[in-house]
C-alpha cells in the first residue's frame, strides 16, 4: 500500500470517475457510485482497492482476488472472479500510469529561497522556483520558472537550466545547458572532466576538456549517473532520454530522442546512438563506434563495432540474437559430450 505519510492522496475516487481518468469501460453501470480509497497489486489488494491484471501468465492467481475492481483486458476478464467489478482497457499499463498519477502525487516544497543557500548576484532565478538549504549556484546562471533545487547542489557559473526543471539533492552541475522539464536526480554529476589523457614525458598528461554537456527537453539522469562534458564537441543527450542510476557517459558521446539507458551502462568518448536506442543493464561500449536508431542491446554486452539501426544483439562481443542464442545452444551441446 502507499504510504500516506510520503505522498499526497486523494482517496474515495468513484468507479465511474476512475474508468473516466483511464479511458476505460465500466462494465456494470451500475457500480459508478462505489468508491475505492487505494491502488494495490493484485495479490495485496483488499475489499477497498482497484487492482490492475494485464498479464496471462499469472491468470491462475486471479482466482483469489479480493480487490473492489480490477482493471483488465476482455480476454482476461473471464478470469476475474465474479464479486469483482471489472473494468476494460485496451492498454491497462497506460491505464495504470493514468489513474495513479490522478489518485497520487509527491509532496513538492513551496516556492522560495532558503536563508543558507549562496547565490551570486549575477544568477538570474525564474518565478516560483524552490531553491533548498546549501545550494550554491555560481555566477551568471540562469534558472528557468517552476524549477525545484534541492539542498546541496552545486550550479557552476554560466550554466542554463530551463522551466520546470528539478535537480536532485547533492547534484552537482557544470558547463551544461538544460532543457525544460528534465529531472537530475540526487547525486547526479553533469559536466565534469571526460576522462582524457596524453602519455607525455613518462606521464598520462591531462587533455583539456573545453566542451559543454547539451541536455534537452523532458530528459531524466538518474541518481549518481556521471554525464561528461566534450572535449571539443559537446557532449548531447537528446529530448525523451531516459538515463539510469550509475551510468557513465563520456566526452562527446551524442544520443537521440528517446534512448533508454540501464543501470551501470559505459558509453566510451566520442560514441553516437541514434533515435530511442535501448541498452540493458551493464552494457559497454568501446570508443567511437554508431548505434543506429531503434537497435536493442542487451544486458551485459560488450560493443566493440558499430550496430545498425533496428538490431538486436547481445553477448560479448555482442552479435545477433540469435547468433548467440545458437552458441549458447552449441556450448550447452557440446559440453556435455
Amino acid at each position: 500500500m502507499v504510504d500516506k505519510s510520503f505522498y499526497n492522496i486523494k482517496e474515495d475516487i468513484t468507479l465511474a470517475k476512475a474508468a473516466e481518468v483511464m479511458s476505460a469501460v465500466l462494465q456494470n453501470a451500475a457500480k459508478g457510485n462505489e468508491k475505492i480509497s487505494a491502488i494495490a497489486t493484485m495479490a495485496n489488494a483488499g475489499s477497498e482497492d482497484i487492482c490492475f491484471f494485464y498479464d496471462r501468465k499469472i491468470k491462475e492467481k486471479a482466482a483469489n482476488m479480493k480487490a473492489k475492481a480490477c482493471v483488465t483486458t476482455e480476454d482476461l476478464q473471464s478470469f476475474v472472479p465474479e464479486n469483482v467489478t471489472v473494468l476494460i482497457s485496451s492498454n491497462p499499463k497506460e491505464a495504470f500510469i493514468k489513474l495513479n498519477e490522478y489518485m497520487y502525487a509527491e509532496r513538492m516544497p513551496q516556492p522560495g529561497i532558503d536563508a543558507s543557500a549562496k547565490i551570486a548576484e549575477s544568477a538570474h532565478i525564474g518565478e516560483s522556483c524552490f531553491i533548498g538549504a546549501n545550494v550554491v549556484i555560481g555566477e551568471n546562471v540562469v534558472i528557468g520558472d517552476n524549477c525545484i533545487i534541492e539542498p546541496n547542489v552545486v550550479i557552476a557559473h554560466d550554466c542554463k537550466i530551463g522551466n520546470y526543471c528539478r535537480i536532485g539533492n547533492n547534484a552537482s552541475i557544470a558547463y551544461s545547458i538544460i532543457g525544460n522539464h528534465c529531472y537530475i536526480y540526487t547525486g547526479a554529476r553533469i559536466g565534469q572532466d571526460g576522462f582524457g589523457f596524453q602519455f607525455m614525458n613518462g606521464q598520462h598528461h591531462r587533455i583539456p576538456q573545453l566542451g559543454r554537456v547539451i541536455i534537452g527537453n523532458d530528459v531524466e539522469i538518474g541518481a549518481n549517473a556521471c554525464v561528461d562534458r566534450g572535449a571539443l564537441d559537446d557532449t548531447v543527450i537528446g529530448d525523451g532520454c531516459r538515463i539510469d542510476n550509475f551510468v557513465q557517459i563520456a566526452h562527446n558521446d551524442k544520443l537521440g530522442m528517446g534512448c533508454v539507458i540501464v543501470s551501470q551502462v559505459g558509453i566510451a568518448g566520442s560514441c553516437t546512438l541514434g533515435d530511442f536506442v535501448v541498452l540493458g543493464g551493464q552494457v559497454g561500449l568501446a570508443d567511437h563506434l554508431n548505434v543506429g536508431s531503434g537497435a536493442q542491446i542487451a544486458a551485459q554486452s560488450g560493443v566493440m563495432r558499430d550496430v545498425e539501426a533496428g538490431a538486436v544483439v547481445m553477448g560479448s562481443p555482442c552479435v545477433p540474437f540469435k547468433d548467440y542464442m545458437r552458441q549458447v545452444s552449441f556450448l550447452q551441446k557440446n559440453s556435455k559430450k
